[in-house]
């Protein structure tokens, strides 16, 4: 729940920021800043929490959430609010992967399967990128914009009581008797500092590229990120324990398409989560708090129909799932282009917005239990935090889109075009479900 109720919550807060800090100047970077330190940092949490154990890592990244909302609530310029907002960023990177390896262990142990835990997982997100809007304006009006910082802590006290009670205890090389030189040694080798460093280099340049594109362009960067990503995969070919495997990665075909998937099916997801409310207020006049009403049925049903699709993932398998997922996306690109303009109904607006809702939660489930399906317990860490990876880079590569889309302005013609690209992202994962080798020869796990 951490991570998107921060991301959500600080878009009604910005302006009040603006004011108390005295210009907009850095804002945008309040609210980057969280995406990046994620998408940079979810496969490291991956590949800690194999080697320290996941509940450590998931403890240890409450407490960076906990210090990071204590400095942005008391930051005296805008600068401390982004590395403030870096820290939870980084925090917030390490409970879904860890959470997903805690979850493992316990499915290992008892012979259950891992489906219900992500049906749970992903509804909880999913209602708080619903609700965190509204709990932030509501915060902000009544306490002011620091009040978003310090509602972390309570929600982190009682998880952090909650994990330590109910999770099994860690059995990684931190539970180890062995001490000195040699283990930090051993340990150093195992997080292979020179994989990560370069991997973290590639995708936050990769971030700050993407970002610059809709305004100025920083062409520059671009050989910098082949170089990065060159450099890269020549060392963790060579490591003897890579950061990531891209070796083992690149043969598991079931991974590597899910993860190209999930940035398709992201990219048109925050099309749609970022472009509508926008549409909403600029060209159809209306209020913030009414766009912000308007966008709830796309949660509501999302939330509805996840429990269906995990349902189906379980009597029907991926395939199936993904299928009505995709189907979905294509429908919802086609009502936008053809229905939504300044002059549709608001009965229409919330009919388009409930049926906008269900491609997120097929897809989510059809992917994220792929993920869990063809990884073994050491790799889905890593699995699961390069899928995080994906999904921030897939918002800011919608942002561009829209900012492309509405160069012109926001208004029909913008939001039509923006249609089309869903249409089309969702026609082209449609032909890959359909014609995918892979998902025919999947297992329910």
């Amino acid at each position: 729940m951490l991570q998107p109720l921060n991301s959500s919550m600080i878009a009604v807060a910005i302006i009040a920021i603006a004011d108390q800090f005295g210009s907009i100047d850095g804002t945008a970077w309040v609210i980057s800043g969280l995406y990046i330190a994620t998408a940079v940092v979810s496969p490291a949490a991956g590949r800690l929490g194999v080697l320290f154990g996941p509940r450590r890592m998931y403890l240890a990244g409450l407490a960076i959430i906990g210090v990071g909302s204590i400095v942005g609530a008391l930051a005296p310029t805008i600068g401390w609010l982004i590395a403030a907002r870096i820290l939870q960023g980084i925090g917030t990177a390490s409970q879904y992967p860890t959470a997903m390896m805690i979850v493992r262990n316990v499915v290992d142990r008892t012979g259950g399967t891992a489906r219900s835990a992500l049906a749970v997982l992903t509804i909880c997100a999913q209602s708080m990128v619903a609700l965190g809007p509204t709990v932030g304006g509501l915060l902000t009006g009544i306490f002011g914009w620091q009040s978003i910082m310090w509602v972390n802590l309570p929600m982190i006290a009682i998880t952090a009581v909650w994990v330590l009670r109910v999770a099994p205890p860690d059995d990684g090389p931190a539970a180890s008797e062995e001490h000195g030189w040699a283990k930090a040694r051993e340990i150093l080798i195992k997080l292979d500092l020179p994989g990560t460093a370069l991997f973290l280099g590639g995708i936050t340049t990769t971030m700050l590229f993407l970002l610059s594109v809709a305004h100025q362009p920083q062409w520059a960067l671009a050989p910098v990120i082949v170089v990065f990503g060159g450099l890269f995969w020549w060392r963790e070919c060579r490591a003897s324990a890579p950061f990531i495997d891209v070796r083992t990665i690149m043969r598991n075909r079931p991974l590597t398409m899910t993860l190209g998937r999930s940035m398709v099916t992201y990219t048109a997801f925050y099309l749609v989560f970022f472009g509508l409310p926008q549409w909403l207020q600029v060209s159809r006049g209306l209020s913030a708090s009414l766009a912000g009403a308007l966008m709830l049925p796309i949660a509501v049903v999302s939330i509805g129909s996840t429990f269906i699709a995990n349902k189906m993932y379980g009597e029907r398998g991926p395939r199936r799932t993904l299928f009505v997922g995709t189907v979905g996306l294509v429908i919802s690109g086609v009502m936008i282009v053809t229905l939504l303009n300044d002059q549709v109904s608001l009965g229409m607006m919330i009919l388009i917005a409930a049926v906008l809702g269900i491609p997120n939660s097929f897809n989510n489930m059809g992917n994220q239990n792929i993920i869990n399906a063809v990884t073994t317990r050491a790799e889905i860490g890593v699995g699961l935090g390069m899928y995080r990876t994906v999904q921030y880079i897939a918002a800011n590569i919608a942002a561009v889109i829209i900012e492309l889309a509405w160069a012109d302005g926001i208004n029909d013609d913008g939001l039509r075009r923006t249609g089309l690209v869903i249409t089309g992202l969702g026609a082209a994962l449609l032909v890959s479900v359909i014609c995918s080798r892979s998902l025919r020869s999947q297992r329910v796990r």
